[in-house]
């Protein structure tokens, strides 16, 4: 049995945070209904690799995290439409939603009107600055969210800077914290039996992301610099192989003292990080010298043997053939999806459990692939359901 199992999610969110934080429970079990508006697709469906997709509203921005879902279609706008929000509320557990801060409380659908509702319901609102401060009617994607926290202040080097990540970091982490606060919830709710009301901001969430950063910077007034692979501890860095980069992970004193003699030259280990800081230029321009004499590969295999942390560079495309990523279980292959021509694959979870862990059941659904049979599970008749159907609520 999967930790979530029983446990219905309504997800009313779009982009990337909030359906990553509702796809981690979905694939712990929990049924999560998906619900978008009728004619507005959530824009992930419209974005991708694959174009051919995009068109059909299946882009991969969407399939990444939309495994295990049921898809329905409802006009939040129309009273009918409020109206099955609130029966399925009643009969649900979570119910997660990405709007800017006031909207659905201006619908009649905010916290106060569905905890009336269903008393132990987790209702989580995800927003760019939060529901409440100065900024909190501001909307955000990750990358402005990247620029306003100062993240991109911090990356990239001395010459090229402020850079954004690669990857939309924020949204993922965003989402992550979303579902490890929706399980905190659920837990806190088996000891209580009282729902609860999550106010969780991408702006947060950046700042947690730097955590060590802002630690430093308020005990010492030290702001973070931009220092691209260059890392405090020259054995700790980045250099040029023969014929490719290599990562150095020699953090700690020890593995510093293995790494120089490993090199041949312990007379370059340090009994202190103080002694390390002040000779960084010396280690930096030995280790550069040192490491041009053999391949990224060859040093890898070397230093590892060793048990020094080391790496050569790798692109993705070279990841997600490694040996090592196939025995993870990290991503899950569709074989076989209806209007899909060719299998896909979609990351499932960074972990695994003994049993009842991670898994993927059911294809990410077409929009409003089960509008009809959730609102017959919920007691409409087929007539009302055509009648909703003809009148744009569904």
């Amino acid at each position: 049995m999967r930790p979530f199992e029983g446990i219905r999610i309504i997800d009313i969110t779009h982009v990337l945070a909030g359906p990553f934080a509702a796809y981690q429970l979905g694939v712990l079990g929990a049924e999560v209904i998906k619900i978008e508006p009728p004619g507005e697709p959530d824009q992930t469906r419209g974005g991708g690799t694959d174009r051919a997709l995009n068109r059909r509203g299946m882009g991969t921005s969407y399939l990444t995290q939309a495994s295990n879902k049921r898809s329905i279609t409802l006009d939040l706008k129309s009273e009918a439409g409020r109206e099955i929000l609130k029966r399925l509320v009643v009969g649900a557990d979570v119910m997660v939603e990405n709007f800017r801060p006031g909207a659905f409380a201006a619908l009649g659908l905010g916290y106060e009107a569905m905890s009336a509702l269903n008393p132990r319901l987790i209702y989580c609102s995800i927003s760019a600055f939060g529901q409440d401060g100065p900024r909190g009617t501001q909307t955000a994607y990750d990358h402005v969210i990247q620029a306003t926290s100062g993240l991109m202040a911090t990356t990239g080097t001395a010459e090229v800077n402020p850079v954004k990540f690669g990857s939309p970091a924020v949204d993922y982490a965003t989402g992550t914290m979303g579902a490890f606060a929706l399980a905190s919830a659920l837990f806190q709710r088996e000891r209580t039996g009282h729902g609860q009301r999550i106010d969780l901001a991408m702006l947060d969430v950046a700042m947690i992301l730097m955590s060590s950063h802002v630690t430093g910077y308020l005990r010492n007034g030290v702001e973070p610099k931009p220092s691209g692979n260059r890392h405090a501890h020259a054995t700790n860095s980045c250099y040029m192989a023969k014929d490719a980069l290599v990562m150095l992970g020699a953090s700690n004193l020890r593995q510093q003292r293995r790494l120089w003699q490993a090199l041949g030259r312990p007379d370059m280990a340090k009994t202190t990080n103080d002694e390390r800081d002040a000779d960084h230029d010396r280690e930096a321009a030995l280790l550069d010298e040192i490491l041009r004499t053999r391949t990224a590969d060859e040093w890898e295999e070397f230093l590892q043997a060793r048990h020094v942390p080391a790496a050569r560079v790798r692109r993705l495309t070279e990841v997600v053939e490694d040996p090592q990523f196939a025995t993870r279980g990290v991503i899950h292959r569709h074989e076989s999806v209806p209007g899909i021509e060719g299998g896909f694959a979609v990351p499932l979870a960074a972990f695994k459990f003994a049993h009842g862990g991670p898994s993927i059941e059911t294809p990410p659904p077409a929009m409003g692939a089960d509008t009809d049979l959730v609102l017959a599970e919920l007691g409409y008749k087929p007539a009302e359901i055509a009648e909703f159907r003809g009148a744009g609520v569904i």
